[in-house]
């Protein structure tokens, strides 16, 4: 599983008919069926989180079940919306305290669950991630934590979060909560056209519906991983229910056809993720298939006929699973992914997934009977505003108290034992020549594993500031300062492996009085060409980057030597790095290009946590990563340029192991911690050093 796993949402709205009077707020969900009752809702839902499950689980995509979640929850809460403005009872802020009652319980049940699990089973490094995602989870904004990881090129994680299936409960929670407003207003607007209410909601969602549409078709063909968790981009799916619940009444197909638009409806289903690309594809138009398929089988209603697809919906074991899809959703991603990290598999199989669905099944099921049921119960006996946020304060505090106590944990296991340099640590020192390693066997890790990610170089806070130059093609930041100002400048030029390389340097400026400056963009390295996809403002900036350097000319320009280092010997000199060698070197400056660091699938630290230290399998043999020498590009090296090495420095004879000399050496699956890249500083700095007193 890696961090571009989505999983599909589910909500649990009232089971109302949208044609019919709203569901008493009790009602428990298990009594007989209501007038008005449609129970092809209930088995619609049934088949979107049995798709949703066995798709995460045996066939490692998502299944478009999320979409049928948002048509329904839009569905339903049209319906009951407009009656209730039709009759003057729409109470905005009653609703909200019906809604919490409704969500929070059992995602707080889950959330503790999927804590203390975590504390077992699930690697140290990733705590941090999970406790910031399950913060936003408690308050309807996971979507909106994994978009910002997105479009945040160092926020990236080589993992899905065990709870990131959150994202979509977070975009139908604000739909829940935003929408009775919209229609309050709406209405009220409406009134003073001289328009009903229905009418109001009807003209609403119908301009939500289009501009929604539209501007999800735009972002997702500029950027789908954006895209995908935006809740923007996801709200036509909702009001595209909306709009078939006010329309519901005046579609009165013949009994053939609605057999047909059953059955098309749920076969469109069930193939859909297999037939669309909805992990690269969603949610732009593609998201219209399991959309209409959803309505078809809405429209098609309850036929009676002995043939229909709303037989198969209304059969028992179907209602059943319509209770408890809830639950069962918010369970079955947490079981998954922590039955995966403690059998250390990458895929469940036919065994394990089947276990990993009964046990999502039992938890669903005794979540619905012992939590959502009784609640239910006892909202009946206490009608009234305040009951729901009772309810909900009480369900986020234990969240609260355990989310507390797990972070005061991580903050205490996150305090270094040790620092870099002293006999336990010396990091890449240890592959000095004549270097005889004094500390203690075994000693702590630097960073500590639940720290490791957060072991960046924070470059932009180190120094005097940042400039751009011109805006906003180009920041400039001050690394180190230097007290003359005619010191000797050097500027590290490139993507986020040459930020992570600044500690490196470093400690030869400070001691000769040198300025480090930067001139970074993640994901962007020096060249004159466009080696990274996805990335149209790298060509701009790194021609600005070249543009600088002609007019400022630093005493020595550092920048990549190669990409993509990578099992099978993968790694290149592309022709746009040397062409930016040779573009700064006519204006005189040297460049000092570095020999890339290794890629992995994984991160090395998570390998740790898992295997433990010295494990075999976190060991990547040297010659399947680098070649003995860096391949010298066709025409060899511009004059004004040197490579550096650092091969040696972060692999040993045979191996490139996660650790070197007690420090881990990657923060993420391609990153060198900061504390390493200090510990490279004896090898780089006379380096440095002979290039810019030359």
């Amino acid at each position: 599983m890696t961090s571009t796993a989505r999983p599909d949402g589910a909500y649990r709205a009232d089971r109302a008919d949208a044609t019919a009077p709203a569901r008493p707020p009790g009602q428990a969900p298990d009594r007989a069926p209501r007038p008005g009752f449609r129970p092809e809702v209930e088995g619609l839902r049934a088949l979107a989180s049995l798709l949703v499950v066995v798709y995460h689980v045996w066939v490692g995509r998502v299944s478009g079940g999320v979409d049928v979640f948002f048509v329904l929850s839009g569905f339903l809460a049209a319906g009951q919306l407009t009656r209730a403005a039709e009759h003057g009872t729409l109470d905005v802020v009653a609703r909200w305290g019906r809604t919490l009652r409704r969500l929070l319980p059992a995602t707080a049940v889950v959330l503790l669950g999927t804590m203390v699990a975590s504390l077992v089973w699930l690697p140290p490094s990733r705590w941090p991630q999970t406790l910031r995602e399950v913060a936003a989870s408690t308050v309807f904004a996971e979507n909106w934590r994994l978009a910002a990881d997105a479009v945040d090129y160092y926020a990236a994680r080589d993992a899905a979060s065990v709870v990131q299936h959150f994202w979509s409960l977070s975009i139908q929670g604000q739909f829940a909560l935003l929408f009775p407003v919209a229609v309050l207003a709406a209405v009220a607007l409406g009134r003073r056209a001289g328009s009903s209410p229905r009418t109001a909601v009807l003209v609403l969602v119908a301009v939500v519906t289009a501009t929604s549409f539209v501007y999800g078709v735009v972002l997702t063909a500029s950027d789908q991983q954006l895209a995908y968790f935006h809740s923007g981009t996801r709200l036509w799916e909702l009001t595209a229910g909306a709009l078939l619940a006010l329309a519901v009444d005046r579609l009165r197909p013949a009994l053939g056809l609605r057999v047909v638009l059953g059955w098309l409806g749920v076969a469109g289903l069930v193939v859909c993720g297999l037939v669309l690309d909805v992990e690269g594809g969603f949610p732009g138009y593609l998201a219209l298939w399991p959309v209409l398929c959803a309505a078809a089988v809405l429209v098609a209603g309850t036929s009676g006929h002995p043939a229909a697809a709303d037989q198969l919906l209304a059969a028992p074991a179907a209602q059943y699973l319509g209770r408890i899809s809830f639950p069962l959703y918010l369970w079955h991603w947490p079981v998954l992914l922590l039955a995966l990290q403690a059998t250390h598999r990458e895929e469940p199989g036919p065994l394990l997934g089947a276990a990993i669905i009964l046990t999502s099944l039992v938890l669903a099921a005794a979540t619905e009977a012992l939590v959502e049921r009784p609640l239910g119960r006892l909202a009946a006996r206490r009608p009234g505003r305040a009951h729901g946020y009772r309810v909900a304060v009480a369900a986020l505090v234990p969240v609260l108290v355990v989310a507390l106590g797990w972070q005061a944990l991580t903050t205490v296991l996150a305090t270094p034992q040790g620092r870099l340099g002293d006999p336990d640590h010396p990091g890449a020192a240890i592959r000095q020549p004549g270097f005889a390693y004094r500390g203690a066997t075994p000693a702590e890790l630097l960073p500590p594993a639940v720290a490791s990610y957060d072991d960046w170089v924070y470059y932009k806070d180190a120094g005097s500031g940042c400039t751009w130059e011109p805006y906003p093609v180009l920041e400039q930041c001050t690394y180190v300062d230097a007290p003359d100002p005619a010191a000797p400048a050097i500027v590290l030029i490139g993507d986020s492996h040459m930020q992570q390389f600044l500690p490196a340097v470093a400690p030869v400026a400070r001691e000769r009085g040198w300025r480090v400056l930067t001139l970074i963009r993640g994901n962007c390295p020096f060249s004159t060409g466009s080696e990274t996809t996805g990335e149209p403002e790298c060509a701009a900036t790194n021609q600005a980057a070249i543009e600088h350097v002609r007019a400022t000319r630093p005493a020595l320009v550092i920048a990549d030597a190669s990409r993509n280092v990578r099992r099978g010997l993968t790694e290149t000199t592309p022709p746009g790095f040397v062409a930016a060698w040779q573009a700064v070197g006519a204006a005189g400056v040297p460049v000092l290009a570095v020999r890339d660091n290794p890629r992995f699938d994984a991160a090395p630290a998570s390998c740790i946590d898992t295997w433990g230290r010295g494990a075999a399998k976190c060991l990547v043999p040297r010659d399947d990563l680098y070649a003995p020498t860096l391949a010298v590009p066709p025409g060899g090296l511009p004059a004004n340029t040197s490579v550096l090495d650092l091969s040696d420095s972060i692999c040993d004879d045979r191996w490139c192991p996660p650790e070197m000399g007690n420090v881990l050496v990657y923060l993420d699956d391609n990153h060198l911690t900061a504390t390493f890249s200090a510990s490279l500083a004896p090898v780089v700095g006379p380096r440095v050093a002979a290039l810019v007193d030359r």
